[in-house]
């Protein structure tokens, strides 16, 4: 067998790399992200253990399992952001304690999560009257509006698809998420619409719904990308 040479060379020069903690159950972040997301920026994945079932027991579950699964990235790949890819999971465990737990492993990372990059793109976009949509049980439904509304947005209307399984979560259809939104729309006037959770599918509709509604209609992943995105040029 011939030994053959080789030259190496450091793909990562040009880049920036970001890594994602994604739920074991979410089978629609990574490709919705890697859509909005310029090739500049390189995607690493790692995936945390977590219930089908979506409530703020399963949710808290999650906050010790971080540092772990952060630990799982590729040890040589120069990870400058990490984003933990869960909308209620962030909001019940709290932000800074997701911030913590990526600390342990990458003390120099940017830290980032789906409702961090809400609160952040809903200011850019001065809105402040919102329409919320989640697919979650109520007392999760209910845990985000307060903590938007803590945060100084005003919940102008809310609704929730009432799904407690996470699996169920992802085969909603685009005619529904589109009727439900439109639904929230309805209800009040509103600056902009946040439709939660990152296992929700949005990237065919985001763009045609806010067309129609004349207003911004932002989901977890499209936060979550310009806030990476954002984050990538700070």
């Amino acid at each position: 067998m011939d030994k053959l040479s080789y030259t190496r060379q450091d793909y990562n020069a040009s880049s920036v790399c970001a890594g994602l903690i994604v739920l074991q159950t979410d089978e629609v972040v990574e490709s919705e992200l890697r859509h909005w997301l310029p090739p500049t920026i390189n995607l690493y994945h790692t995936r945390i253990p977590n219930q089908d079932t979506v409530t703020k027991d399963t949710l808290l579950e999650m906050g010790e399992q971080i540092p772990e699964v952060c630990a799982l990235f590729p040890t040589h790949a120069p990870i400058e952001i990490v984003a933990y890819c869960c909308t209620s999971g962030a909001t019940v465990i709290g932000e800074s304690v997701v911030e913590a737990g990526v600390r342990r492993v990458f003390p120099n990372a940017k830290v980032t999560n789906p409702i961090t990059a809400v609160k952040a793109r809903l200011n850019n976009l001065g809105a402040e009257k919102i329409g919320l949509l989640t697919p979650y049980i109520p007392s999760v439904t209910q845990a985000m509006s307060d903590h938007l509304i803590k945060h100084g947005f005003q919940i102008v209307s809310a609704a929730s698809f009432y799904e407690e399984n996470d699996f169920n979560v992802c085969q909603i259809s685009s005619d529904s998420i589109i009727e439900a939104i439109e639904h929230v729309a309805n209800q009040g006037p509103c600056d902009a619409i946040f439709a939660s959770c990152t296992n929700l599918r949005s990237v065919t509709l985001l763009d045609t719904i806010s067309d129609k509604l004349g207003i911004p209609v932002i989901s977890s992943n499209a936060a979550l990308a310009w806030h990476i995105h954002a984050l990538s040029e700070a």
